[in-house]
């Protein structure tokens, strides 16, 4: 039973980045703005949200400021994509680089050319430091997860209930499928794509900061190692969809935790092997439903 449970704990640690960033992914490419530049983008926020929180000890500022971190990054890609109307495949690319060199940099410039910020004492809390729980039994105690999990969750119903409920959101979907038709209906197709790139680098700015502010507390150069690349098969996985792209990441979630719970001194498998698990799923994941999954019809688009 612990065992479960402590892989139900590691799974759901580890899919919440991911969830954010694919959120990210979603939004964008719903409104026809491919971002695969969600791995800097998480980087940035990754380093933001450990420097804040390590100046002002307070986790949730820096949870915030690192969303913020994201969508300045996200702003650039706008411009280039929507209104240059750049290639977006390579202004994401771009943003790939500039997210992890900005952010060694600053934190080089910061911490006395240290590739790794100080640790941050204060973290983002668990999900039962909230309540007050006198009559612990076996699930309460075990099954005590980081609350940017339960912050997924609730921004994946939104999205949902945004996308599909909302007149706003039912924009979004038209831009995205055939904006010149939405243009003609009155919608302004630039002003719709600015806020989805712009709240698609905040979700994956938060996403990079509950990587270093709940599973870990410091910002190294490795704290990302391809979780937007992995957030971007989930968008594919589900199919451009908020509920499909979190069941995707709970996937690659529970794959991180066979590495967690495989690894141990007495594994017989090497633990080179192990840590590739979530990057050989990602790529069968793709291999076999990239062909079977249609995305928005306008992505990639200039308008």
């Amino acid at each position: 039973m612990n065992n479960i449970l402590l892989s139900i704990n590691i799974t759901l640690m580890y899919s919440a980045p991911l969830i954010l960033a694919a959120l990210g992914g979603i939004i964008s490419e719903r409104s026809g703005v491919v971002n695969i530049g969600l791995e800097g983008m998480m980087t940035i926020g990754a380093l933001v949200g450990a420097v804040i929180a390590y100046y002002t000890q307070n986790p949730w500022l820096g949870f915030i400021c690192a969303g913020l971190a994201g969508c300045a990054l996200a702003f650039l890609h706008a411009i280039a994509s929507i209104k240059f109307k750049a290639d977006q495949t390579i202004s994401g690319l771009a943003m790939n680089f500039i997210g992890p060199g900005l952010s060694l940099f600053i934190c080089k410039a910061l911490f006395g050319g240290t590739n790794t910020s100080p640790t941050v004492t204060n973290k983002i809390p668990k999900i039962l430091s909230w309540m007050q729980n006198p009559n612990k039994n076996i699930w309460t105690s075990n099954l005590n997860v980081d609350s940017t999990i339960l912050i997924a969750l609730l921004l994946t119903f939104a999205m949902w209930y945004f996308l599909y409920k909302t007149k706003l959101g039912l924009r979004v979907i038209s831009v995205g499928e055939n904006p010149k038709a939405a243009a003609t209906l009155g919608i302004n197709v630039h002003k719709v794509r600015y806020f989805c790139v712009l709240a698609s680098g905040f979700l994956a700015g938060i996403g990079g900061a509950s990587c270093s502010l709940a599973i870990i507390s410091v910002f190294s150069p490795t704290v990302i190692s391809g979780k937007g690349f992995i957030a971007l098969a989930a968008v594919i996985f589900g199919k451009w969809t908020p509920q499909g792209a979190l069941g995707a990441c709970l996937l690659f979630g529970f794959a991180q935790s066979l590495v967690v719970l495989l690894g141990g001194n007495e594994s017989i498998i090497p633990s080179q092997f192990l840590s590739m698990l979530p990057y050989i799923l990602t790529i069968i994941v793709l291999v076999l439903f990239v062909g079977k999954s249609v995305g928005p019809k306008a992505s990639g688009e200039p308008f």
